[in-house]
């Protein structure tokens, strides 16, 4: 029997009807903006979050480091999950790049970040900090197991950063997951942020590519930081069409994904010696208890 790979969503392959998109895809230079393929991608992901515009590029890390770039300048701080996959596998792009300082708050068993703490980590207006300009979140949370945060919680953080004169961002790579997992419209949550970026590439399947969403003036910044990272691809539509075709088909599947989850998380929990966290969506995390060898006894220099 051919082996299943269940290391990660991203090891999918494009579907006949992806292949088959890819391969009569009209096409045009994207630099320019004339690629009808990648216009047509971005105007459904843009509609589809309830947002003005979108624009696509390579990969997520790249949709949330230009977007970051875009809501800050340099010296200025973002608020984040120590948990989360800007800061732990973005490879510190914020900082490397956009001289921007990250304050890492304590995620929840959920993902989220406690309001508490999010007001105690804002900065005053003492010169000797970096001004809070954003807060970044993620749904769902990736290194919390899969698990999501709510609407309600996503309106609460907002209305903190309403009362601060702060901007969100939502590294949103899974979140029609998040909108499965909960019943609700994807815009349940887009609405109470400023920006987000998802992937393509991931629950959805396609073979590459992540939409980064908001205003169309916050599009446009995020377009100039897309060239300056080398994020423009030319006749992009090849790609954007296997988007468009997870973007029509694959969101009502998701909940297949995290029925399938659970079902295997079940079996596994009856393995002897494996300690299985239930799954939230579409990730199982397993573990198993290793007793630690005994020290070592130091030797002696002579």
């Amino acid at each position: 029997m051919k082996p299943i790979d269940l290391r990660s969503d991203t090891v999918t392959h494009p579907t006949p009807a992806m292949r088959a998109a890819m391969s009569q895809a009209p096409v045009g230079d994207d630099v320019y903006g004339e690629d009808p393929t990648v216009n047509r991608l971005q105007e459904l992901a843009a509609s589809l979050v309830g947002k003005e515009a979108a624009l696509y590029v390579p990969s997520g890390t790249m949709g949330n480091l230009a977007s970051i770039l875009a809501h800050c300048q340099r010296g200025d701080e973002v608020m984040l999950g120590d948990k989360s996959h800007t800061f732990l596998y973005e490879a510190g792009g914020i900082s490397v790049l956009g001289g921007i300082h990250s304050r890492q708050l304590t995620n929840q068993p959920d993902g989220s970040l406690l309001l508490s703490e999010l007001e105690e980590g804002l900065r005053g207006s003492d010169s000797h900090f970096p001004p809070s300009r954003l807060v970044c979140l993620e749904n769902t949370h990736n290194r919390c197991g899969g698990t999501c945060q709510t609407p309600e919680y996503f309106q609460q953080v907002s209305g903190f950063a309403g009362r601060h004169g702060l901007k969100i961002h939502l590294d949103g790579a899974r979140i029609f997951n998040a909108a499965a997992a909960q019943n609700v419209d994807v815009t349940a949550f887009a609405q109470h942020v400023d920006s987000l970026t998802f992937c393509l590439s991931k629950g959805l399947a396609a073979p590459v590519g992540s939409v980064a969403c908001g205003t169309r003036e916050f599009i446009q910044r995020v377009h100039r930081q897309r060239k300056l990272l080398g994020g423009g691809m030319r006749q992009a539509g090849i790609l954007a069409a296997a988007g468009i075709v997870a973007l029509e088909t694959m969101p009502g599947r998701l909940g297949e994904d995290h029925a399938r989850a659970r079902a295997l998380a079940e079996r596994l929990e009856e393995t002897p010696g494996l300690i299985v966290n239930p799954p939230a969506t579409n990730m199982i995390f397993l573990s198993s208890p290793i007793s630690s060898p005994s020290p070592r006894k130091k030797r002696r220099r002579r």
